[in-house]
């Protein structure tokens, strides 16, 4: 029997991929673990229907597409709806005995085996992605009502209004409520279990925030994904209190509290695997709005070589978290990825050599080895005042959550100046604007250039859908918007998502950064001392080979991994600031 070819032999034969890209990936994979495939499918250099397509020619299965299938209820009735879901599998056809299954893991094999001493038939093994395995696992095997938001609230419909009529039986409607009867509401199974259900879809879903709005006349739920809102069945405005309730308690809230906002913290398992969700309460005029954060580490990368970063971006940043003090400032509007590049920073520095210690607030990810602080400021914990403790604790590096204030900036300035590398992060839409917002603070422009060696601006921008992805001819009002002419794009090519099930008919499956990136130059370092405009800053900055926030966005578009409305969206604001 010859030897199994190796993948991305099989991926270089299909022109893929060259050699050097697969030697990235197999460092990737010595250093890291995981399947070839997924590392090139990070990587950028392969899509999931390529490495599939390997994968068919290395096992010798075929590969076919659910989403063009269908399926006749004899052929799905031979497989049981508990084992469909359990293996990941799906019957297709059934020819001569042989009942062929659509999979998407083709090495465990087991499976297979496992099928045949069960349902007595041969069985014949085929590949599918695995977005639309699921998708088709749903279609022909739904789920019970009570497996889904909307069948289990047409399940507690007959409930809501005992719900209704106990939580008000406190006091005035939509005032205040009667404490005993809502603890005992938010205990109910089918309010522990409708939220269940929102967490878990909204998990799977990858969101990384999940919002209830109580309003007037209705409750919504929505789902951030991918940076974008989306509106999910709504359950009935009555069933408010007793689910943000449940929400309080599973986050160590106080449920009687119904005036302050409050913050909290809870832990769940799916799937075998932690997730941290962060819980925030506000008071509006029609009830509790609570958001909450999803923190899911298998979700968001922590590793510095796979957050988006540009080869030589990559090798700036590097150098510059490399260096023995300074300041190094990550700025960005919220929801930026500021925290989740500051958090790979400290990955990769990550040593049992270096004392690391942040202070955060609040503290996203438990990050093993090093030193993380919360802050509190109703007790006086402050960023500031959690700093001048830090630095009695022999640290090498320190990262300062947020600069807030002209306190936290001094003694952030003031750490580096002892001999520390300060890493933090600050609210401005450019590098360049940086600068201007640390001297509004008061701070001395020789201990800017003194200090700071380099600032990082970035913004998250959607990919594109690699199930959908299709080639466009730009209109002159795209062009226009990205202040291009057709001399300028010749050989450029430009993508859209057509929209299918595996993106939830959006057209975009995840997203990536774009960077902008400042080194403190002595010519820049010149400007500052002598008060020139933030202009200034940034055309000597461009002069010297910054790329800005825009040109990262188009080089992004132009590579096939993002759109023109999305490098518009994100970049606007940086642009209108020049």
């Amino acid at each position: 029997m010859s030897p199994r070819r190796l993948l991305g032999q099989i991926l270089k034969e299909m022109e893929v991929v060259n050699e050097s890209q697969v030697k990235q990936a197999m460092i990737i994979q010595g250093q890291k673990g995981g399947a070839i495939g997924n590392i090139l499918i990070q990587l950028g250099y392969a899509t999931e229907e390529e490495v599939l397509l390997a994968l068919g020619a290395q096992v010798g299965m075929e590969v076919i597409n659910l989403e063009e299938m269908e399926i006749t209820k004899d052929i799905i009735d031979k497989i049981p709806a508990s084992m469909s879901r359990s293996y990941k599998i799906i019957p297709v056809k059934f020819e001569n005995n042989i009942l062929t299954v659509a999979m998407f893991n083709p090495l465990n094999i087991n499976i297979l085996d496992d099928l045949r001493f069960t349902l007595g038939c041969a069985i014949k093994g085929a590949l599918s992605d695995e977005a639309s395995l699921n998708k088709a696992i749903d279609k022909y095997y739904p789920q019970e009502e009570d497996k889904s938001v909307d069948g289990l609230l047409k399940k507690m419909a007959e409930t809501i209004d005992d719900v209704k009529d106990a939580l008000e039986s406190g006091g005035e409607k939509g005032k205040s409520f009667n404490i005993d009867n809502l603890q005992a509401m938010a205990e109910q199974a089918p309010v522990k279990k409708l939220l269940n259900l929102i967490l878990l879809h909204a998990i799977k879903d990858h969101a990384a925030d999940i919002h209830l709005e109580p309003f007037e006349k209705e409750l919504k739920i929505r789902y951030r994904v991918d940076g974008v809102l989306y509106e999910m069945v709504p359950p009935p405005l009555s069933l408010a209190p007793a689910l943000i309730s449940r929400i309080k308690i599973m986050s160590n809230l106080n449920i009687s509290e119904l005036r302050l906002p409050q913050n909290g913290r809870m832990s769940l398992m799916v799937g075998g695997k932690p997730i941290d969700i962060r819980v925030s309460t506000l008071p509006t005029m029609f009830g509790e709005s609570v958001v909450m954060r999803v923190l899911d580490k298998e979700v968001v990368s922590l590793d510095i070589d796979n957050i988006g970063l540009a080869d030589d971006d990559k090798k700036l940043i590097k150098d510059l978290i490399n260096l023995p003090n300074g300041v190094v400032i990550v700025t960005g509007p919220t929801g930026s990825g500021k925290t989740t590049t500051l958090y790979s920073a400290l990955n990769f520095l990550n040593d049992i050599k270096w004392k690391i210690i942040t202070t955060e607030d609040p503290v996203e990810y438990d990050l093993p080895g090093i030193v993380q602080c919360q802050i509190n400021d109703e007790i006086g914990v402050t960023f500031s005042a959690c700093l001048r403790s830090i630095l009695r604790q022999d640290p090498d590096t320190i990262l300062v959550g947020e600069v807030r204030d002209a306190e936290t900036a001094q003694m952030a300035i003031e750490s580096s100046l002892t001999g520390h590398l300060v890493l933090t992060t600050l609210h401005t839409n450019d590098a360049p604007s940086s600068i201007s917002r640390l001297l509004d603070l008061g701070i001395e422009p020789f201990l800017l250039t003194a200090t700071i060696e380099g600032i990082i601006a970035q913004r998250l921008i959607r990919k594109i859908c690699q199930h959908c992805k299709e080639e466009i001819t730009p209109t002159d009002e795209m062009l226009l918007e990205l202040n291009l002419s057709r001399d300028e794009i010749k050989g450029k090519k430009f993508y859209y998502g057509k929209k299918c099930p595996a993106c939830n008919h959006t057209g975009y499956k995840g997203r990536m950064a774009i960077f902008e990136m400042m080194l403190m130059t002595s010519r820049i370092r010149q400007l500052i001392m002598s008060h020139a405009s933030t202009e200034a800053v940034r055309n000597a900055a461009r002069e010297e080979g910054m790329r800005t926030l825009r040109e990262s966005g188009l080089k992004a578009m132009f590579d096939g991994h993002s759109t023109v409305e999305e490098v518009v969206r994100e970049t606007l604001s940086a642009e209108l600031e020049k």
